[in-house]
């Protein structure tokens, strides 16, 4: 699935990637290729993207991401908040 993830100031990602989770307001959940479509608001927490099959080269990725400590295939964002759309694997986080 193809995911992108925008602040007001730049994109911070734009690229395939495994799965995606997200800090729900009802908690955390995660999308995987072929998700029904949903629109959801995020809150306080770390958007987790899982790219095990797609490699995602440093150049594509923005400062404020970071790899897991167990698993340098996961890549860690903090959020303050946002929006999440999936439709037609396509996810486009609005973060803040």
């Amino acid at each position: 699935m193809y995911l992108e993830i925008v602040t007001p100031e730049a994109v911070l990602l734009s690229a395939e990637v495994d799965s995606v989770s997200v800090p729900g307001i009802q908690g955390q959940f995660q999308m995987l290729n072929n998700h029904a479509p949903i629109v959801s608001v995020l809150t306080k927490g770390e958007i987790k993207v899982f790219t095990h099959s797609h490699a995602v080269s440093a150049d594509d990725l923005s400062t404020e991401f970071k790899r897991d400590a167990t698993d340098s295939k996961i890549l860690i964002l903090p959020v303050a908040g946002g929006v999440v759309e999936m439709k037609d694997n396509k996810v486009i986080v609005l973060a803040d």
